[in-house]
């Protein structure tokens, strides 16, 4: 007698990490010159790229920078944070759970 019974396969898929977004928080003290060098130096964006995030975060109050996973975005806002601090600037860099993506560049 032949065996008709349905086999299936079953693929494990291993779930992609949760993504965070790093958001830069506007303050009215913090030179924009600043902002752009902190933008360049740890998110490797070009100048003209951050001077867009800089001038949304300026007029929107808030703007995503990067998107990451969890301890990389973590680690990239308080790095910026505290190169800001190091310099006496109140800018803020915070990572985010990321519901929805939209970004600034």
């Amino acid at each position: 007698m032949a065996d008709t019974s349905i086999r299936t396969r079953s693929k494990t898929r291993t779930a992609r990490p949760p993504l965070y977004k790093v958001m830069l928080v506007n303050d009215d003290f913090t030179p924009r010159e600043f902002v752009v060098r902190v933008l360049k130096a740890e998110f490797r964006m070009s100048e003209e790229q951050a001077s867009r995030v800089m001038i949304t975060a300026h007029t929107k109050g808030s703007c995503v920078v990067a998107v990451f996973t969890r301890e990389i975005a973590e680690d990239k806002a308080k790095r910026a944070t505290d190169m800001a601090r190091g310099e006496g600037y109140p800018l803020l860099f915070t990572p985010s759970p990321r519901p929805e993506v939209s970004r600034c560049r």
